[in-house]
């Protein structure tokens, strides 16, 4: 770890970090990386929901709809949200559900903006995403975008992904774009600008 990854670390003093964005962001790929420059524990909202309802994601949408998932998903939230030093990669629709900010806000919530061709590139031919199981996913996967970046747009910290991008990048992104978004605070511990 970096002397300044080190800093900030200590900055953060366990605060989670929450990435949010759409599917195909790379939360998942991503939180991983930054879990490990960080030395957090990793966490996947979705694979935790799969583990604990035992189902895919896609069988929760089919068989009991989008709103028993949604109380699953915040459920997982707020069972994450009890520890400290964690990065989690969150579901891209944890922001439609108010409560969810409650949770997040006890963290770090990064917003990884990618552009749609890009994630219309990342998404092609995959038959995982139940949202994206219409005639026209790609018309269905702008209209989720348009409706949701007003809500990812109250994230801490944006992060704007290239295709060219590596993870390492987004990720040193990321630390660097968290240090400046913070700051001590000789009271409560750390704050965040807002």
């Amino acid at each position: 770890m970096s002397p300044t990854t080190i800093a900030l670390r200590q900055r953060l003093q366990g605060l989670n970090l929450y990435l949010i964005g759409m599917m195909g962001a790379g939360k998942s790929t991503t939180g991983q990386g930054l879990a490990q420059a960080l030395e957090y524990q990793f966490f996947d909202t979705d694979t935790l929901a799969e583990q604990v309802s035992g189902e895919a994601i896609a069988n929760i949408f089919q068989q009991q709809g989008e709103t028993a998932f949604r109380q699953l998903e915040t459920e997982v939230l707020a069972q994450l949200s009890a520890y400290q030093g964690l990065v989690v990669a969150t579901g891209g629709g944890i922001v439609t559900q108010p409560a969810n900010w409650s949770y997040l806000h006890h963290g770090v919530v990064i917003w990884l903006d990618v552009p749609l061709p890009l994630l219309h590139q990342r998404l092609q031919g995959d038959q995982s995403r139940p949202l994206l199981h219409q005639p026209d996913w790609f018309a269905t996967l702008a209209h989720l975008l348009e409706q949701r970046q007003p809500l990812y747009a109250q994230a801490d910290v944006r992060v704007t992904v290239q295709p060219e991008d590596s993870v390492e990048a987004i990720v040193n992104r990321i630390l660097r774009l968290v240090d400046e978004s913070i700051r001590p605070d000789r009271f409560h511990g750390t704050e965040l600008i807002h």
